[in-house]
């Protein structure tokens, strides 16, 4: 009887520990990504860093926040800030270049330095993992934000997980959403 008690009580550990296993959430960190020069990359690279990841576009009338974007990149990055850019090609076609195009528009344009990845879709039936994640508070235990228009911005904290979502229009040059993010920065 008291090797069935144990054998028992093992089981019910085990249980428990799966349910608990099964309730644990993802964070940005579970996810492997390509650059805009197609190698892989995993986001784990990223530990410790704040992170806000951006859907762009080279077409569109938000384009210009890239200058912002690498504005608030220089001012930050020595502060554990990295601005992950995935250009999308989801709203009126305003992202319609290869990656070798978008890689050089931006350089050329912008002088963009952060990291920039492959073209993804950000929403639709073909949304992108990582996106998916970000969008759904079913998969981030946070919030729900699907991506309104390009330049949408999602803050990472350092541990990982989805902290707030700063919308198309709003820019990181702004007091107010500077201060929102560089709160998570400290």
């Amino acid at each position: 009887m008291k090797q069935f008690s144990k054998i028992a009580l093992f089981c019910a550990v085990l249980v428990i520990l799966s349910a608990f296993k099964a309730d644990v959430k993802k964070i940005v960190y579970d996810f492997t990504v390509e650059d805009i020069n197609g190698k892989k990359v995993n986001l784990s690279d990223y530990k410790g860093k704040t992170l806000l990841i951006v859907n762009v576009a080279s077409k569109c009338g938000l384009t210009p926040q890239y200058a912002d974007l690498q504005a608030f990149y220089e001012k930050y990055k020595d502060q554990g800030l990295e601005i992950l850019a995935f250009p999308a090609n989801n709203f009126m076609g305003q992202e319609p270049g290869s990656n070798e195009d978008i890689k050089s528009f931006c350089k050329d344009t912008y002088k963009v330095t952060f990291p920039m990845f492959s073209k993804i879709s950000v929403q639709g039936k073909d949304i992108h993992p990582l996106y998916k994640y970000l969008t759904q508070k079913s998969e981030n235990g946070k919030l729900d934000a699907p991506v309104k228009w390009n330049f949408q911005k999602f803050i990472i904290n350092k541990e990982g997980k989805v902290v707030d979502v700063i919308t198309p229009r709003e820019r990181v040059s702004d007091e107010e959403i500077e201060k929102r993010i560089i709160k998570y920065l400290n």
